[in-house]
């Protein structure tokens, strides 16, 4: 990548809000296709400029330059688009202009700017968008765009003028800088001026940036600029990029524990959890038959996670951090996920019970300084113990966790009287994740199989199975689990299916009872029979999503997830009468680590060849260096599925 002396371009920049001419010059020297062979726009140089107020509110100028590489590229420029929330920020393109490669220059008709609704699914806030069009553009241009703002992210309550712009914690600003993108980079800047009696707090992750400070006037000045970034190379199930690709975060609040104390008290302060006759009525009639404090909030917990459909039409005073009332949530019966946390403290409360929100940020993680950076709302409620114990009415839906394990090894936030620190949720162990899988079968001379199978699952993986008949019409339950078996055989016919009321998941875990059917299954050459066991060829995948992770990667830069920590346990005992003796059968593996595992193989007792394999992951999110162990565990389990046994039969 070209190198750029960071002062003449910070400096090029400067001259290009004056004059038209530099621009030119600073397109050309830029680079192009066969500097970027991999990509199909640069971006020449991304600069903003964010101006605080005392109140917190802030006004943010940016100004970046685009240049075409391909024809690609042009066709994913012709049109720019800016989305903003009305509630709490203000967008306005201020200039638009296209520099072809033939010289001409083109300033847009800003009237032709167009303001609409922003594409919604499951939430409908009145989010919107503003989109300008560029217009048809050819490798060599370059478009240049200067937008202003006002305002943040999370809207709160509906204000007049400016407060609707001043962020919920008035008098603190925060930001969330990324220092990444699909297109490589050659110079971005980040300037704040910030009031100099604000502490700000600020922190660059997962590289390095150049960073200066000055006083100017009433304000301080911070600069942060880096120069020749390329997009990072995705590599399969890695956690999320701004883990690992450079960032800055900034924040003037002082403390995690400020942020929660704020948190617990602007929602007090609204009444977010108040109760209602109404309300009181349905808890005594769902703990009616509540014998402890776990039945009590395990009931509850459900209930929200089951009644309240997620969909969030609700609107006006509510928004962002400032959950809506339990009264609004339990007459619409629908919400995000704020409205169902809200719900399930309203509940609990009536039932005397000591419950708060909590933030989190599902899907990656939150770093230590005290910006905002969470996505979900979740709910605590104080044991008898005095310990809280993390609730997510959204995330458990029909699963028989409290707090989904879908969520371990992720950052929270309490929002409790006392205030809190920054909290990660535990590992789950595999064990509470286990699908055990056993059947019996007779393997006939003429190659069928027919036999027993019995599966049964808990926490994640219980719903996984369950999801086969959960996520469907009725009529289409015994079809589902059929589909399961015509994958590994389209011959497979189930003669027996049995599985209680999928569901009622609250009185034990999933089991599911299954006599088959399978003609053909075995190839038979004269006296030679080949097979592979059917408990090794990767039946119910739904509930092993690591058998589709890509394991081609021998190493990894970065780390990487999985659905969630599991323990797999498979046997078959498979009987074959006219069994004289094994040709051949592959060999047994044994692999222990720290956080993966498998122990596999056969043994052949007379006329029964018995197949078993034990696998544990015991993590959600991995380390790079923790691959060739994971790695390992899930090219052992898909070799048993490819690698076929070969028996001689007894002659007739």
């Amino acid at each position: 990548m070209k190198k750029y002396s960071l002062i003449l371009l910070i400096q090029l920049i400067t001259i290009c809000t004056l004059a038209s001419d530099p621009v030119k010059e600073l397109i050309k020297n830029a680079g192009d296709a066969s500097t970027f062979p991999k990509d199909n726009l640069l971006v020449v140089f991304d600069s903003t400029l964010t101006d605080v107020q005392e109140s917190g509110l802030t006004y943010v100028t940016n100004h970046v330059l685009y240049k075409v590489l391909t024809t690609t590229g042009a066709k994913n420029l012709n049109v720019l688009i800016f989305g903003y929330d009305p509630q709490s920020a203000f967008v306005e393109i201020k200039r638009a202009t296209i520099y072809k490669k033939n010289g001409q220059i083109v300033n847009l008709d800003l009237g032709s700017v167009m303001d609409y609704p922003a594409p919604a699914r499951a939430i409908y806030w009145g989010a919107r968008e503003k989109m300008i069009e560029i217009g048809r553009l050819e490798p060599g241009d370059a478009v240049e765009v200067e937008m202003f703002r006002k305002g943040f992210t999370y809207a709160l309550l509906q204000q007049d003028d400016d407060e609707r712009y001043i962020p919920p914690m008035r008098g603190h600003y925060y930001d969330i800088v990324e220092f990444f993108g699909p297109n490589p980079v050659n110079l971005k800047v980040y300037k704040v001026k910030v009031p100099k009696e604000k502490l700000l707090q600020f922190e660059f992750y997962n590289g390095e940036v150049q960073v200066s400070g000055w006083l100017e006037g009433d304000k301080f000045v911070y600069t942060f600029s880096k120069t020749d970034m390329l997009p990072i190379k995705r590599e399969p199930r890695m956690v999320s990029l701004s883990d690992v690709a450079p960032k800055l975060l900034l924040s003037t609040s002082p403390d995690w524990y400020a942020k929660s104390t704020w948190f617990f008290g602007v929602n007090e302060d609204y009444g977010s959890f108040e109760s209602t006759p109404e309300i009181k009525e349905k808890v005594d009639e769902i703990l009616k038959d509540a014998k402890t404090e776990t039945d009590s909030i395990s009931l509850l917990t459900h209930w929200c996670a089951d009644e309240i459909r997620y969909s969030g039409i609700s609107m006006g005073e509510g928004e962002g951090f400032t959950l809506h009332t339990g009264e609004m949530t339990f007459n619409d019966r629908c919400g995000v996920c704020k409205d169902k946390a809200g719900m399930l403290i309203t509940m609990l409360r009536a039932a005397g019970f000591e419950s708060y929100p909590a933030m989190t940020m599902a899907g990656s993680r939150i770093d230590y300084i005290p910006a905002d950076q969470f996505n979900h709302c979740v709910t605590v409620v104080k044991r008898n113990d005095g310990n809280y114990q993390l609730l997510d009415p959204t995330w458990v839906p029909f699963l028989r966790e409290l707090w989904s394990s879908a969520e371990q090894q992720q950052q929270y936030l309490m929002g409790v009287p006392e205030g809190a620190d920054l909290g990660t949720t535990p590992l789950s162990s595999p064990e509470n994740h286990y699908i055990k899988v056993t059947s019996n079968s007779e393997l006939l001379t003429n190659g069928t199989l027919k036999g027993t199978l019995t599966i049964t699952a808990e926490g994640q993986s219980d719903g996984s199975v369950r999801g086969l008949f959960k996520n469907s019409n009725k009529t289409k339950w015994n079809q589902n689990v059929e589909q399961e078996f015509l994958q590994i055989n389209p011959k497979a016919t189930i003669t027996r299916l049995e599985y209680g009321d999928p569901m009622d998941y609250l009185s034990g875990p999933i089991r599911v009872e299954i006599d088959f059917a399978i003609p053909d299954y075995a190839v038979v050459s004269g006296n030679i029979m080949f097979f592979k066991p059917l408990m090794a060829s990767r039946l119910f995948m739904s509930a092993q999503s690591h058998l589709s992770m890509d394991t081609d990667l021998k190493e990894r830069e970065f780390a990487f997830r999985d659905r969630c920590s599991r323990q797999v346990e498979v046997s078959e005992a498979i009987r074959i009468p006219t069994l004289k003796k094994a040709l051949r059968i592959p060999e047994k593996v044994d692999q222990r680590g720290a956080v993966a595992s498998i122990s596999a193989g056969y043994i052949l007792q007379g006329e029964t060849l018995t197949f078993t394999e034990d696998i544990s992951l015991g993590k959600r999110i991995y380390e790079a260096g923790e691959w060739p162990q994971y790695r390992a565990v899930v090219e052992a389990q898909n070799r048993f599925a490819e690698e076929t046994v070969a028996i001689e039969l007894k002659n007739n």
